[in-house]
């Protein structure tokens, strides 16, 4: 009988570590799809926002590579990941910042068709892989953090249409950066919320 219901404990966690695998391969497709066409279109347009974004979108499926990593390890290695991720989302928090301050010395006016074009098809994306993502989040500190990630990636994608929206109504580059900086500043605190939850998994007791 104890023989069963361990057979039966490991088939079940076989099947979880399954699902997982299998959303975070499709979730990294879609984000690295979505950096390189945020990427290209940010610098065409001239966009900070859309720039920032594809960080994110970058940073997500470097996050999620690394999810895949320790998917099915102890939960030391799974806290370590987190604990990176969250570093991962600080030094892109510090990169948007630095990008945001070198516009202000003479980039041209952002083009806000681009750019709402653009942010509209990936918060469709990333509306999937919210989606995909949902069912994993109170899982362990591992999968809320992909969860806390794509999430931001929502958010990020929704400043990025109002932003567009501003510049073409205002003719004015500000809304770019005012967003830019909204997207830097979810970043930090993203980066704060993994980097605590991981500590607190690491934590003695």
């Amino acid at each position: 009988m104890a023989d069963c219901c361990e057979s039966k404990s490991e088939d079940l966690v076989h099947l979880q570590t399954g699902k997982r695998r299998r959303t975070l391969w499709i979730v990294l497709a879609i984000n690295a799809a979505m950096f390189m066409a945020e990427l290209s279109a940010g610098l065409l347009a001239h966009s900070q926002a859309l720039i920032a974004d594809s960080a994110d979108n970058l940073g997500d499926a470097l996050v999620y590579g690394m999810s895949l990593f320790v998917v099915g390890k102890s939960m030391h290695w799974r806290a370590g990941a987190a604990f990176v991720k969250g570093l991962i989302q600080l030094g892109f928090a510090l990169a948007v910042i630095a990008s945001i301050v070198a516009s202000l010395f003479g980039e041209p006016r952002p083009v806000g068709g681009v750019m709402m074009a653009v942010a509209t098809g990936a918060l469709i994306g990333n509306l999937a892989c919210f989606v995909l993502l949902m069912q994993h989040r109170d899982e362990d500190v591992n999968m809320r953090s992909v969860w806390l990630c794509s999430r931001n990636d929502v958010i990020g994608n929704i400043g990025v249409i109002l932003s567009g929206a501003l510049v073409l109504w205002l003719g004015s580059r500000w809304p770019d950066l005012l967003i830019a900086s909204a997207v830097a500043l979810v970043f930090l605190h993203t980066s704060y919320v993994v980097l605590r939850d991981a500590f607190r998994v690491w934590r003695p007791g």
